[in-house]
C-alpha cells in the first residue's frame, strides 16, 4: 500500500513538473494528459511487443512524445489565452480517439502486460527532474524564460526567439508527461484510453495551480495533497468526491496563487530586463 502512494505521488509530481516546465515560457497546456497516453501505450509497445526494458522504452516513448508536442507547438502557441488552451485541449482528446481506434494496441478494451516499475524507479524519476529544474533555476536560462513570459515584446528586442522558446518548453512538457506515463502504465499493468480523457489533463493543472505555478516546489505540493486527499476522505463513501471537491475549493480560495506561492520574477531580473530593453531602444 505504501509502495502505491510513493509511485502515484511521484507519478503526479512529475506531471506536475511537466505543466510546470510549459508555464515557465508563459504557456499553459491541457494536452499533457494526451502525452502521457502517448508514453504508456509507446513503451508498452516497446517492453510487451519488442522486449526492451522500460529503462529503455520510457526515454524513447518520452522523445516521441516531445516530437509531436513540438509538431504541435510550432502552430499552436502562436495563438493565446482561451484559444491556446483550446487547441491544447484538442489535442489530448485527439490523442485520446486515435489510440481507441487503433486495434494493435487494443482499441477501447486497452492495452496490457506491461510490468517492471517499483518505487525505486518513480524516486529516481522525481530526483533527476528535480535536480533538473534547480539547475535550471540557478541558470541564465532562467532570465531568458522570465523575459519571455513577462513580456515578449522587450524580450524580442533583447533578440530573445519567444517561439521557439515556448515550443522547446512544450516540447519538454511533453518528455516528462510521456515519461511518467510510461511508469505508470508498467505499474498498472493494464491501462485502457478511457484513463486519459481530458479529465486527467485539467487535473494535472490543477496538480502545478495548487502548489503554486511561480516556483519548482509548489507543482510537487499540489500533485502530493490531490493525491493523497481522496485517501483521507475514504470513510466518507459516498460523499468522499463533494469533500474532496469542497476542500480543493477551500485551499484555492485561502491561496489563490497557490500554496507556495512566491515572486514570479525577482525585482533584478525585472530591473534587468527594463534596463537592457531601454538600452536596445537608445542604440536605435
Amino acid at each position: 500500500m505504501i509502495q502505491d502512494y510513493v509511485v502515484f505521488v511521484g507519478v503526479n509530481i512529475v506531471l506536475a513538473w511537466s505543466v510546470y516546465v510549459i508555464l515557465l515560457a508563459g504557456s499553459l497546456s491541457f494536452a499533457n494528459g494526451g502525452f502521457m497516453a502517448i508514453g504508456a501505450y509507446v513503451s508498452g509497445v516497446l517492453t510487451v511487443k519488442f522486449g526492451l526494458p522500460l529503462v529503455v522504452a520510457a526515454p524513447i516513448a518520452g522523445i516521441v512524445a516531445g516530437a509531436i508536442g513540438v509538431l504541435v507547438g510550432f502552430p499552436a502557441l502562436r495563438t493565446r489565452g482561451i484559444y491556446l488552451m483550446l487547441v491544447t485541449v484538442g489535442v489530448a482528446v485527439s490523442v485520446k480517439a486515435v489510440i481507441e481506434s487503433i486495434d494493435y494496441v487494443g482499441g477501447i478494451q486497452g492495452f496490457g502486460g506491461m510490468v517492471g516499475t517499483t518505487q525505486w524507479h518513480v524516486i529516481a524519476l522525481v530526483v533527476l527532474v528535480g535536480c533538473g529544474l534547480w539547475l535550471l533555476s540557478k541558470s541564465p536560462l532562467q532570465r531568458i524564460l522570465d523575459a519571455v513570459r513577462e513580456d515578449e515584446l522587450s524580450a524580442a528586442s533583447l533578440g530573445i526567439n519567444a517561439v521557439y522558446v515556448k515550443v522547446v518548453c512544450f516540447g519538454v512538457g511533453a518528455f516528462l508527461a510521456a515519461v511518467a506515463g510510461s511508469f505508470y502504465a508498467h505499474y498498472l499493468i493494464h491501462v485502457t484510453p478511457d484513463q486519459f480523457g481530458i479529465v486527467l489533463s485539467v487535473f494535472i493543472v490543477l496538480y502545478a495551480v495548487l502548489g503554486g505555478t511561480n516556483n519548482m516546489w509548489g507543482p510537487p505540493i499540489g500533485a502530493a495533497i490531490m493525491t493523497l486527499i481522496p485517501e483521507f476522505v475514504r470513510g466518507l463513501e459516498s460523499w468522499r468526491p463533494t469533500a474532496f471537491g469542497v476542500i480543493i475549493l477551500g485551499l484555492l480560495l485561502i491561496r489563490p496563487d497557490g500554496l507556495l506561492a512566491f515572486r514570479s520574477v525577482t525585482a533584478r531580473t525585472k530591473r534587468a530586463l527594463t534596463i537592457s530593453t531601454s538600452d536596445v531602444a537608445k542604440s536605435d
